[in-house]
């Protein structure tokens, strides 16, 4: 039978695709298995969740600095060598939690997370550089890919659990298996000079400077709004909507696991359909449709009196959280040259609010209850709808035919095509 020959940005497309997977999968090689490893140290809700704070805090110093390395190595390498410290540092967390040791963990952790937070800003430089030369949309899916490498992971943290694998033996297992598949995975990226073309135009600030050109941009600024926006809908829900429906209508722990299931599950659908949209109507369209569902749904859910209806509106929750952050990616990169610091950016504000936002909604629902301070979070997607217009593309990028690797005659950056 006759075989069809993937080009280089297919080829680099699945790529892409894998180490986001991967990515997902290590995040939740670990988060699967935190009650043995709350068990193992010794430790309480509140110790726990300080010892995870730790780790955010590497995330959250290292994203920054992300563009710069990126510049220096590529994305190709910096993937790689990332990935390489995500998983080193998970292994020396587990390490610690075998020996019973807080502050090895704790090192680990910290590692982990500048591995973790360097290496989802170079997979989305890399992502926005095949998407502008595939012709389509194709970011969500990519983060899509997140999604499912997660729920692989939690199936095989479940089994690993239930048969008593120790945190020792099992993450350091998985995590070499991932590593390999990064190493494979990131020979078909594509090249720097591909995905950058003049990298050293004179005329692009390069470095610190370039960083700091960066912060300075309203337009990045304000993707770095509706990513915020995005980031924060969605953190909240994956910490509190549990509680928030346990608390909220009295019931138990497996119905809100069962909620907790049905965002994720609404927002992984989005992110793989919503590319279609994307296409069809536009970034700025789709945000803000996006916002409206987020903005309903959050409602429905604060406000509902039966369970029913609250779970009608974790679906729209879910839909409307699902697109802000990878099309805030796509936008940040438009211009190739200026991607790795722009990304940097948008990365920065996005995770800070992912990784700093739900502690605070905790700490507002002591006093009003989980459901009343979510509500809350309508004020930032009401932002970030305002805002949305920051996100439309940028004029005179070429596009690639995916099919041919050649450039596709007419299309521009948005989708449609010069009339």
């Amino acid at each position: 039978m006759p075989t069809t020959r993937r080009t280089p940005v297919q080829a680099a497309s699945l790529a892409v695709f894998a180490v986001f997977f991967l990515s997902g999968f290590n995040f939740a090689s670990w988060a699967s298995r935190l009650p043995a490893v709350r068990d193992g140290l010794s430790l309480s809700a509140g110790q726990i969740g300080l010892l995870l704070l730790v780790g955010a805090g590497g995330s959250v110093v290292a994203l920054p600095l992300s563009g710069l390395v990126i510049e220096r190595l590529g994305t190709r390498a910096t993937v790689l060598w990332s990935a390489v410290l995500n998983a080193s540092g998970l292994t020396v967390a587990a390490i610690g939690v075998g020996l019973q040791h807080v502050v090895v963990t704790a090192v680990g952790l910290i590692a982990y997370g500048v591995g973790t937070s360097v290496w989802d800003a170079a997979m989305n430089v890399e992502g926005a550089a095949v998407e502008q030369r595939v012709g389509r949309t194709v970011m969500p899916r990519y983060h899509a890919g997140f999604s499912f490498g997660t729920v692989a992971a939690a199936a095989v943290g479940a089994v690993a659990a239930a048969l008593h694998v120790p945190v020792v033996v099992h993450l350091p297992v998985v995590l070499a298996v991932s590593i390999v598949a990064v190493v494979v995975s990131v020979r078909f990226f594509l090249p720097d000079e591909a995905a950058s073309p003049h990298p050293h135009d004179e005329h692009v600030p390069r470095g610190g400077r370039g960083l700091l050109a960066a912060w300075l941009e309203p337009r990045t600024l304000l993707i770095g709004l509706v990513v915020l926006a995005a980031a924060l809908t969605e953190g909240s829900a994956n910490d509190w909507v549990g509680l928030a429906v346990v608390d909220g209508f009295d019931t138990g722990h497996a119905l809100a696991a069962v909620t907790l299931g049905v965002f994720l599950a609404s927002m992984t659908a989005m992110r793989w359909f919503g590319t279609h949209l994307l296409d069809r109507f536009g970034r700025v369209v789709v945000l803000r449709v996006c916002a409206v569902l987020a903005l309903v749904g959050l409602s429905v859910f604060g406000l509902a009196d039966q369970l029913w209806l609250a779970v009608l509106g974790v679906v729209a929750w879910g839909a409307g959280a699902a697109l802000g952050f990878p099309v805030g990616m796509s936008a940040a990169s438009d211009d190739p040259l200026r991607a790795a610091s722009r990304v940097a950016v948008v990365s920065t504000i996005g995770y800070t609010a992912f990784l700093a936002g739900p502690p605070l909604l905790g700490l507002l629902a002591q006093h009003v209850g989980y459901r009343n301070a979510l509500l809350w979070i309508l004020v930032p997607v009401a932002l970030g709808m305002l805002v949305a217009g920051a996100a439309a593309p940028l004029p005179g990028r070429p596009r690639v035919d995916a099919a041919t690797d050649a450039p596709a005659e007419g299309a521009r950056v948005d989708g449609s095509d010069e009339s």
